[in-house]
């Protein structure tokens, strides 16, 4: 059975809201696969506090983990459940559009 939708974006919204997890998934997204140390390293966040955040974007399916050479972990960002979360953002503004659109036509010929 498919993940549920709201489900998706819930956990894609909880795991934006930190800067730090932003930061990281866009560190993932320009270097690409990288350690916890790489990105401790480029960051100025701890290992362990990387480790903490990885912990929950994997949760959110944000990011997967492969095992590289010896006893490397390599992170890689996943854009899936991200597309799940703009659609839900795109049902939101569409109920707004109308509004918006009416606000605008009123506006710009109000009833006298």
């Amino acid at each position: 059975m498919p993940p549920d939708p709201e489900e998706v974006a819930t956990g894609v919204f909880t795991a934006l809201a930190d800067p730090n997890r932003r930061a990281i998934l866009a560190s993932l997204a320009e270097h690409g696969p990288s350690t916890a140390t790489d990105l401790s390293r480029r960051l100025s966040i701890t290992r362990q506090g990387i480790a903490k955040h990885l912990a929950l974007l994997a949760d959110a399916g944000l990011v997967t983990s492969d095992a590289g050479g010896g006893r490397r972990v390599l992170y890689r960002h996943r854009s899936e459940p991200i597309k799940v979360a703009q659609s839900y953002l795109a049902a939101l503004a569409a109920d707004w559009d109308g509004s918006l659109d009416r606000l605008s036509a009123f506006l710009a010929d109000p009833p006298r």
